[in-house]
């Protein structure tokens, strides 16, 4: 049983954090920026560890009542199976109350909201008739269709894995996003550097070595896959360039745009969106906007 609620809130989470992705919330933008990050990575290792623990021992225990039918009315095992039947049957119940609590609000029913409210309600409801029918005995007296559903809820928890990929990405492909993520605010970090030097001295810097200060202690980000130095120019008395080399496409800030308007660094100087590949930034200096100190 122990197996069992973890396996179900693993994978009850999992499906919202797939849901939350495909109908991103402005207010969560992070987990929408690196799933992997948050809750998806553990709900899946749950899932691998707990579902087929969960299905072996549910096969053991099955074939030990088939040997022995005494088995199936130890208090423990009816004890059991009675909260497991009264934890669906609430969490069906609040699943509804909240549904109809939040229509009579006249709240928004978000596309996410009810899948949310179908998921629970589905899981819910699938695992209240199952153990019902355990209880009454009909899985012993039909062990074949008990079989059938063991590689049914198996292939359900491959396929809720694997869909992931799908949707949300590889891991591979999310450590690559956190890493064009770095990029970018390493280049808003040279760029404000770059700016409070043209404040203090009244010119650009020649090279980005020349931004680099013991005093201050600043020293210059490198990339985080190559451990170069990013690209620096200074194209006339006021403009600049900053260069770096991408592996996928992203937007301002945390790689997606629309969800991440306005950034402590991202929010003076233009967007930061890019594509895979190499791309640079033209920044020019307003004087009048940061006018240099020595004036």
């Amino acid at each position: 049983m122990v197996a069992l609620y973890g396996a179900v809130v693993a994978f009850i989470g999992l499906l919202f954090d797939y849901i939350n992705y495909a109908f991103p919330n402005a207010l969560n933008y992070y987990s929408y920026y690196d799933p992997y990050q948050g809750g998806v990575a553990y709900e899946m290792a749950s899932l691998i560890v707990l579902a087929p623990l969960c299905l072996i021992l549910m096969r053991l225990i099955r074939r030990d009542i088939a040997r022995d039918h005494s088995r199936q009315d130890i208090w423990v095992r009816r004890w059991a199976l009675f909260l497991t039947l009264f934890v669906a049957g609430a969490t069906i119940v609040i699943d509804l109350i909240v549904l109809i609590t939040t229509f009579l609000n006249g709240e928004a029913l978000t596309a996410a909201f009810l899948l949310k409210v179908l998921v629970v309600l589905l899981v819910a409801g699938a695992g209240f008739l199952h153990f019902m029918a355990d209880l009454r005995g009909y899985w012993a007296k039909n062990p074949e269709y008990a079989r059938y559903i063991n590689w049914a809820v198996g292939l359900l928890v491959v396929v809720s894995i694997v869909s992931g990929f799908f949707i949300i990405g590889t891991p591979m492909q999310a450590r690559q996003e956190r890493m064009d993520t770095q990029r970018v605010q390493d280049l808003q970090n040279i760029q404000w550097q770059v700016v409070n030097y043209w404040q203090q001295k009244g010119r650009l810097p020649t090279s980005i070595t020349e931004l680099e200060d013991p005093i201050s202690g600043y020293t210059n980000p490198r990339d985080p896959q190559t451990h170069e130095l990013y690209v620096y120019r200074a194209t006339a008395a006021q403009s600049f360039e900053l260069c770096s080399s991408f592996t996928s496409e992203g937007g301002a800030g945390f790689g997606k745009e629309e969800f991440m308007p306005s950034m402590v660094y991202g929010s003076v100087g233009g967007s930061w969106a890019h594509a895979a590949g190499e791309a640079c930034f033209a920044r020019t200096i307003d004087p009048e906007r940061y006018p240099p100190l020595n004036k």
